[in-house]
């Protein structure tokens, strides 16, 4: 079965508040709502909310930039990774994720450094030492799949699963960041078929948005709505449903309210025609 989530607003002061906020929205999935900055008091009342309103803590973000060509930089984002994903252990979520990474000046931009054998090996030493430092046994560290770093498809992300050698590492699905090519957006139903064939079980969470692709030269992809683009969520949701376990599907990215609104929307009703499950909250 699939828990369908994504933001809520949130004052940070009583976590039922929290709890009703996401309700609010017709889910049953969210995003952590503290940091690692939070009290154990704090992490405590949340996640006991959490599993009184039958809500899954489905990631906490440690989004920084472990690959950074600064010493201080990259000193920091390895902290941060660390916290968030003691965090994450601490609040129960389903994983902690992060981009890999990149060695370029954008933190998550193109670098032609980033999709080469020594950043590669690079990030098996940034991974491994995040996963030493916390050795969390009930929650995952997971990196979200890119579409100019490791990991860009499911081959690349099962060769990291296997260098990285962690039983804590696994995967983060946005399949949308993937879609970075005509090629692929034509086809991305096939694409969707080998994420989960190859990854499966190994997927803690995943992002749900969608690809549009525009027709000036040279190739213009932008995220929009689901259900404004290509994304084939019949098979995604098909494949999402058959994991075992309820896995999270994370609206992200999107503008207003209304447009995560209408995704919802999209999500409910495709789910529905294909006679797949979205759990509700408690």
């Amino acid at each position: 079965m699939i828990r369908l989530g994504g933001p809520v607003k949130w004052d940070g002061q009583d976590p039922q508040q929290w709890a009703e906020a996401v309700k609010a929205l017709g889910y049953s999935a969210a995003f952590c709502p503290v940091g690692a900055e939070a009290s154990d008091d704090l992490v405590a009342a949340v996640a006991e909310a959490a599993r009184r309103n039958d809500i899954v803590i489905a990631e906490v973000g440690a989004w920084s930039n472990p690959l950074s060509g600064d010493p201080a930089t990259r000193a920091a984002a390895h902290d941060k990774c660390v916290r968030q994903l003691a965090l994450a252990e601490r609040i129960g979520a389903r994983c902690c994720v992060n981009i890999a990474g990149s060695r370029g000046a954008k933190w998550d931009g193109p670098c032609e450094l980033d999709l080469t054998d020594e950043t590669f090996e690079m990030i098996v030493q940034s991974v491994r030492a995040i996963l030493d430092a916390v050795q969390p046994t009930r929650t995952f560290y997971t990196l979200e799949t890119m579409p100019w770093m490791y990991p860009d498809s499911p081959d690349s992300y099962l060769r990291l699963i296997r260098a990285v050698d962690r039983p804590a590492f696994a995967v983060h699905l946005d399949p949308v960041n993937l879609v970075c090519s005509p090629q692929r957006y034509f086809d991305n139903a096939a694409l969707l078929r080998e994420c989960f064939a190859r990854l499966g079980p190994r997927i803690k969470s995943c992002h749900a948005k969608d690809t549009l692709l525009h027709g000036e030269l040279t190739v213009r992809l932008e995220e929009v709505v689901p259900g404004r683009g290509r994304l084939d969520y019949r098979v995604f949701l098909r494949e999402l449903s058959h994991l075992p376990g309820d896995v999270p599907l994370l609206l992200e990215h999107l503008r207003t309210p209304e447009d995560y609104a209408a995704g919802a929307a999209h999500i409910r009703r495709t789910a529905e025609e294909i006679g797949v499950c979205l759990r509700k909250s408690g």
